[in-house]
């Protein structure tokens, strides 16, 4: 598992197929997985209340076990600590999802980061970068963002 994660992010030829519009692809589990911790990892901490988010939203989106999700965060936190490429788990990400798919992506990483209470300056410059990279629009993204805030505060 850990092997296909770094083979998606660091582009070797022996990675997992990736065809576009199919969300049961392990590739797709793993780049969102990787996306999720980065945000999670990007101001220093990784700590049970963003794993816990991060399972959850795993399972909700793409009605994955919760034991084959714990195998995807661990594979995904151990390639994040040698190096994540964001251009190559981005690509992943955007060859397979609509636009309100990956808006939705966008929300899912801010509430993430919002998950353990905290906006970080890294974490904001990250999710500036992930949006353009996922073609979604400054506008979108801040939308997200609040959204993500008002879940974040029990708001609906």
């Amino acid at each position: 598992m850990i092997n296909g994660l770094k083979n998606l992010i660091f582009g070797n030829d022996e990675e997992e197929s990736v065809s576009a519009g199919s969300h049961n692809d392990a590739a797709l589990h793993h780049a969102a997985a990787g996306l999720l911790v980065e945000a999670a990892m990007m101001d220093g901490t990784f700590d049970t209340t963003e794993r816990t988010k991060i399972s959850d939203l795993l399972v909700k989106h793409f009605k994955l076990a919760e034991d084959v999700v714990g195998e995807i965060i661990s594979a995904a936190e151990e390639a994040n600590a040698e190096l994540v490429e964001l251009y190559n788990i981005t690509k992943v990400v955007r060859d397979h999802f609509d636009e309100s798919e990956r808006i939705r992506m966008i929300e899912m990483l801010w509430e993430v980061i919002y998950s353990d209470g905290t906006l970080d300056d890294f974490e904001t410059n990250m999710m500036r970068r992930v949006g353009g990279l996922l073609y979604v629009s400054d506008r979108e993204n801040g939308d997200a963002k609040k959204r993500a805030a008002q879940l974040a505060n029990g708001e609906s």
